[in-house]
Formats: structure tokens, C-alpha cells, sequence
């Protein structure tokens, strides 16, 4: 089993766990509780504004002493098709009628890139958390050299090993490779690229032989027993999200925990349909519908997680959940409802064969 002592040492972490940031989920109180457990706890900060992201490391900082990484995202910005938007609008009426609410004229460009944010740059480099992770791309060379100069570690996904060289070339510590897999959004650099779908346990093998960084492993990993095979494959860390989703310190609703604890966590589907990129999550009755034979193409992200989020509150207003977007990987089923401290403690005793 390889355990990467350079890479727990520089993070500053007792075991080799990282939990994802899951941008909408994780929160202070979860990142703190698995950092103080002795893994690396992240908070997601890329739908939110500089003043809010502040907050959030404010919050994790009171919680917790220890390292923790503050995820960011760096997608291109959204190339506006009034014409394509407005086709989806027209598409998702009868869903909105269901709700008992009349679509919105018109959608928004709801998240700000870190590519273009530079309030939320200013703010990181203010705050200096110990780790910072990029998803959907990189920012620019001197946004990578500047963070580095004020000694935070970076860490960026790649889905195929043409972006993990990107990631390297760029000065990148460490790479996230996320494999077929895993819950959320796929960190594709380009949604419009041919997308190989390599599992997590080729890609990592892939970069271990051939990347110079050290691979942290991500996707299908929900307990020590997956820790330890994706380390014996070459990975120095393990990146578990959907593992920590049913923790109570996460911020997922009542009916998002019930249905991981389903029949329905058995089916989880890569969808552009909810925001406009890939993302895995449970199927719900509007990935159905926008998947259905004759539907239009979704707008550009996140356009279209716009047009979802408006209709899954609309929808909860009538106790109607099927139309909200929950996360999940393949390993759903695997999931354990239990604080994340006490999580941790049993994946680390699996991890040693205990």
C-alpha cells in the first residue's frame, strides 16, 4: 500500500483522506470535523460570491486548526445562445405548470468563473487557506504562481491524461484524477470534448506512471477498503465525496439522505440536463424529461442550472423534490449515515484491514 509521507507531510494530514468540496453540500462543520479527524476537509466556494467564500473559511477556520482546501471553479465562461435558451424554456413549461409556476423570462449566468472573479482572487490571497483546488480547468499562469508565492498548495482534477500534463506544465502540486465514477460534475476542461469516461482505477494507474506529481484518486471510493486498492494502484491520497453526503454535518436536505438510503442510489446517471455540463446524480423525473427523444440541447453552463434550480424551488414549494439536482456516485449505495469524525475513524480502521 502507498502511502505518500512527502504528500501527507506538505498537507499537513494524518491520513491520506481528502473529502471532496461538493460546491452546494459541504460545508464549514463538515470540512472541520474531517480535518480534526486527521484528513483534509474542503469547502466548496465556486457558486458563491467573495464575501460569502470569506465567510465560509472564516466559519472552517474557528471549527478547526488544521489544513483544509477551498475549492474554485474554473470553467469557460457561458457562450450565450438566446435562441438555445429560449427553446429549453419553452421545453420546460409543462415542468413549471407542474409546479404551479410560470417559467422565467429569461435566464442568468449564475456563477462567476475564478477565471474572471477577480474579487474572489483578492479574497483567496487575503485569506490564504492552506489548500486550494481548481475544477473544470485552471486559471492563468500568474493566478497559479501568485497563490503559490503565498505558500497555499494547489490541486486541480483532470479527467484523461492530457489534462493532467496541462495541470503539470502549469506548476500544479498535486492532481485530482477523477475517474467515470464519481457524483457531481465531471471536471472535464472542455464538456465538448470527446470524453473518454476512464474509470478512476485506469486513470490512476495512467498518471502514476506518467505524471511527476503526486494523484489523488477520485471516484467509487467509499470506504477504507477502496482507500486502500486505489493506494496499492499507485494514488498518494483518496478523494471521497458521496461518502460524506449523509454525514449530519453536511447540508443535504431530508429527502435528498432518504433517497441515498434507497432503491434509487442504485441509479445514478451523466447528465448535462440539470446545469448545462456532465454531472452524475440520482435520476429524477426532470433528467427524464430533458432526456427524453426530441428534447432540445440544454444552454451552456451554468444557464441551465438557472432554469433547473428556479424550478426545483418552485417545485418545493408544493413538496414536489423531483426536480432538485442530488449528486451522487456510482457507489451511492455504499453510503453511511454517520458524523463525519466517526466516518473517518472507520475508514481509516478499514483502510489497515481492521
Amino acid at each position: 500500500m502507498n502511502v505518500d509521507q512527502e504528500l501527507v507531510a506538505r498537507l499537513g494530514i494524518r491520513l491520506p483522506i481528502v473529502q471532496a468540496p461538493m460546491a452546494g453540500v459541504s460545508t464549514p462543520q463538515l470540512a472541520a470535523a474531517v480535518s480534526n479527524a486527521g484528513g483534509l476537509g474542503s469547502i466548496g466556494i465556486g457558486a458563491v460570491s467573495a464575501d460569502q467564500g470569506r465567510q465560509q473559511i472564516e466559519v472552517t477556520r474557528a471549527l478547526t486548526d488544521r489544513p483544509f482546501n477551498v475549492n474554485v471553479f474554473c470553467h469557460a465562461p457561458a457562450q450565450r445562445d438566446p435562441e438555445r435558451e429560449a427553446a429549453w424554456l419553452e421545453h420546460l413549461v409543462p415542468l413549471f405548470a407542474e409546479a404551479d409556476a410560470e417559467p422565467p423570462a429569461a435566464l442568468s449566468e449564475i456563477y462567476t468563473s475564478f477565471l474572471e472573479d477577480e474579487d474572489v482572487f483578492d479574497m483567496l490571497l487575503e485569506q490564504r487557506p492552506p489548500v486550494i483546488s481548481f475544477h473544470f480547468g485552471l486559471p492563468s499562469p500568474e493566478r497559479v504562481q501568485a497563490l503559490g508565492q503565498a505558500g497555499i498548495y494547489t490541486m486541480a482534477t483532470a479527467t484523461h491524461l492530457y489534462e493532467a500534463d496541462l495541470i503539470e506544465k502549469a506548476g500544479i502540486d498535486a492532481i485530482v484524477a477523477q475517474g467515470i465514477e464519481a457524483g457531481g460534475h465531471r471536471g472535464i476542461f472542455d464538456p465538448d470534448a470527446n470524453d473518454e469516461g476512464l474509470a478512476t482505477s485506469v486513470l490512476v494507474r495512467m498518471l502514476v506512471k506518467r505524471a511527476r506529481r503526486p494523484v489523488i484518486a477520485a471516484g467509487g471510493i467509499m470506504d477504507g477498503q477502496g482507500i486502500r486498492a486505489v493506494l496499492d494502484l499507485g494514488a498518494s491520497a483518496a478523494q471521497l465525496g458521496t461518502a460524506f453526503i449523509m454525514c449530519p454535518e453536511s447540508s443535504a436536505n431530508e429527502h435528498y439522505r432518504q433517497n441515498l438510503k434507497s432503491t434509487r442510489a442504485a441509479t445514478t446517471r451523466l447528465t448535462r440536463v440539470l446545469s448545462g455540463r456532465p454531472a452524475r446524480g440520482l435520476v429524477n423525473r426532470l433528467v427524464r424529461y430533458g432526456e427524453a427523444a426530441g428534447s432540445p440541447e440544454p444552454p451552456a453552463y451554468p444557464v441551465a442550472y438557472d432554469a433547473a434550480k428556479q424550478l426545483a424551488a418552485a417545485a418545493a414549494k408544493l413538496g414536489n423534490t423531483e426536480f432538485a439536482a442530488q449528486w451522487a456516485g456510482q457507489g451511492a449505495p455504499l453510503a453511511r449515515a454517520r458524523p463525519a469524525a466517526e466516518l473517518v475513524e472507520t475508514l481509516a480502521l478499514e483502510l489497515v484491514g481492521n
